[in-house]
């Protein structure tokens, strides 16, 4: 919402080639409780004005010697960084009034003057305006948050990485189709699948001796898309001495939570306490 000040403070340029109107208009406003109006005669001025200082409202004649409003509007569309174009059009002529609204004013005061019409709507062009540039510095201050967060993800994310090569023996990642895209470790034999193929290709294992129900068992898991903690995998080798691994996973999911993949992590403990 805005306060009745931020309203009373906005930055108002009169342009009108007749003084009796700029002062008409700048008395009107003064009345009215306005602070903060410059006023100029010289169409030809306006443009680098506003590039100076970016009014929250332009009261545009349109009848003007050299160059009328309808050029005015032409060239701040040319000149200006943005698509509002803050403009409320002064003109006697009623032919003029959709002609200049589809030039880009916003709205228009008719000549002769109503004073109760000319602050109502200067009053309603300002409400618009003040709440479009919130808007504006609303959605660069989302976007700046949103680049922040996003680097503190990416670094929380090469953290993570970071700690799961010290506290883990091996690592493993899988895309949507479950096809490996990154192994380390003995992940491949513990499902099953002939080592060097990470397109997820089952055939003869190169090391036996791995428990069959718990490797089915987390096939499964995997397969239903859950999470596991140290799931325990045994491996009996050929000379009867037994391996244990602890392993855990979860699903990734992308930002509209659609499934992406799985990742884990795995340490042998066969000789850990």
């Amino acid at each position: 919402m805005l306060s009745e000040s931020e309203i009373l403070a906005a930055s108002i340029l009169i342009v009108d080639d007749q003084e009796s109107n700029v002062l008409l208009i700048e008395q009107l406003l003064a009345e009215a409780g306005y602070t903060n109006v410059t006023a100029t005669r010289d169409p030809c001025a306006v443009c680098a004005m506003h590039r100076r200082n970016c009014y929250d409202l332009i009261l545009l004649d349109l009848q003007m010697p050299g160059m009328d409003g309808f050029q005015v509007m032409e060239s701040l569309k040319t000149n200006s960084a943005e698509a509002y174009l803050p403009v409320l059009v002064i003109t006697a002529q009623p032919g003029h009034k959709l002609r200049a609204l589809q030039a880009g004013a916003r709205d228009f005061i008719s000549k002769p003057f109503v004073l109760v019409e000319v602050l109502t709507r200067i009053r309603n062009m300002l409400e618009v305006r003040l709440l479009y540039k919130q808007l504006e510095s609303y959605s660069k201050v989302l976007e700046q948050a949103v680049q922040e967060r996003t680097a503190e993800l990416r670094e929380s994310e090469a953290r993570y990485r970071s700690l799961t090569e010290l506290a883990s023996d091996w690592y493993w990642e899988q895309d949507e189709s479950m096809n490996f895209t990154k192994v380390s470790g003995p992940v491949l034999e513990m499902l099953g699948i002939r080592v060097g193929s990470l397109a997820g290709e089952s055939g003869g294992l190169e090391s036996p001796g791995w428990n069959e129900s718990e490797r089915e068992k987390l096939q499964a898991t995997i397969a239903a898309r859950e999470p596991f903690i140290d799931f325990l995998f045994h491996r009996l080798n050929a000379d009867g001495s037994e391996q244990q691994f602890r392993v855990s996973g979860e699903p990734m999911f992308n930002g509209s939570c659609r499934f992406i993949g799985y990742r884990g992590i795995g340490v042998e403990v066969t000789n850990r306490s």
